[in-house]
């Protein structure tokens, strides 16, 4: 039998979780570890998706005379076999790895760095935490990347919403945009972005980030949780997308024409979604059909074209112009409705 790949480690802590500090190949690592990057089709996993480029970046530069880096972050997942740490004396261990292993430890800060060195046998120094669970580790990689640049904001809000003991109650906006991606029903469904990857096929339209904070302008706007719950806000809001996606098949199924369901138009949709709850004469009755029927009476006469009215509107002021454009487009077609009358 071969004989096991031998790493001489310290042993200490960071803060109040035991760690191994190291020295190993890059290829060495490479070849035992891996990112759990999340899959959003099963919902597996917690990391960005990979980016070639950035580890090419660092290939490159690790490669040239006087770089350096600081340790990369693992975990040595404790559900996986064929590792063991041998305890030594004065504060050394041995972190031993049978040669037929495989990848037993998760990479909680390194996917890039070590992406792109299978091949290059450069020291590299790692810090690397012994048993975390996936929730801790999970963590652990949110609060080291919480202000990283290039980290989608999705996937810390798919973070929150994995670690939040009440995601209804504390994040309801999150809560429910999750269930308009998770619903086998919503038109949004599997359409979300949440930062991972994806081999469904289907295009991504909005980021999670987006619809959550186009809810969160709904949900002040109607003050809605104040008597209702976040579960009945839930079907509320999917009731109105079903709608729009049921009035206006065309424009939505045609993304890379019309705006309506990315950016600008997702935020100014949840505005007129909001008018249209507080003007109903009883809010238990809301539902898809009183939403198709309003939005019948002027979304057809709405440019939701990405060449049209609404091409180029961004950011809080171009919400308002096309929400302004919306609100205005409707009352006319009252105004006219009942000057015809």
């Amino acid at each position: 039998m071969a004989e096991p790949i031998k790493i001489l480690c310290s042993v200490g802590k960071s803060a109040d979780r035991p760690v191994l500090l190291g020295f190993a190949p890059a290829k060495l690592l490479h070849a035992h570890s891996f990112a759990d990057v999340l899959n959003e089709d099963t919902g597996v996993g917690y990391q960005r998706r990979f980016n070639s480029q950035h580890s090419q970046d660092f290939r490159r530069y690790i490669r040239q005379c006087g770089a350096s880096t600081i340790p990369l972050t693992l975990n040595l997942r404790p559900q996986e076999s064929g590792w063991q740490v041998v305890d030594l004396e004065n504060g050394q261990a041995r972190l031993e790895i049978e040669p037929a292993a495989g990848k037993i430890m998760a990479q909680v800060d390194c996917q890039h760095r070590l992406g792109h060195l299978g091949d290059l046998d450069i020291s590299l120094p790692f810090m690397c935490y012994i048993g975390l669970s996936l929730k801790e580790e999970m963590e652990v990689f949110s609060t080291i990347n919480s202000k990283a640049k290039g980290l989608s904001t999705s996937l810390l809000d798919f973070h929150d919403a994995h670690l939040a003991g009440d995601l209804a109650k504390d994040r309801p906006e999150l809560f429910i945009a999750l269930h308009l991606n998770n619903d086998s029903e919503s038109p949004w469904c599997r359409q979300l972005d949440l930062g991972g990857d994806s081999t469904s096929g289907m295009a991504r339209r909005a980021s999670l980030r987006t619809m959550q904070k186009a809810i969160k302008r709904f949900l002040n706007a109607t003050r809605m949780l104040k008597t209702r719950s976040p579960e009945r806000a839930a079907q509320t809001v999917l009731a109105f997308w079903k709608a729009v996606s049921e009035v206006l098949p065309d424009q939505w199924s045609n993304s890379r024409k019309h705006v309506l369901n990315k950016g600008v138009g997702v935020y100014a949709l949840m505005d007129i979604a909001a008018d249209l709850y507080k003007e109903a004469s009883d809010v238990t009755k809301v539902d898809k059909g009183y939403f198709v029927n309003t939005l019948t009476d002027f979304a057809h006469d709405v440019d939701w074209t990405s060449g049209g009215r609404l091409k180029g509107l961004g950011g809080e002021a171009g919400v308002r112009e096309a929400v302004s454009y919306i609100r205005d487009i409707r009352k006319r077609r009252h105004l006219k409705v009942v000057n015809n009358g």
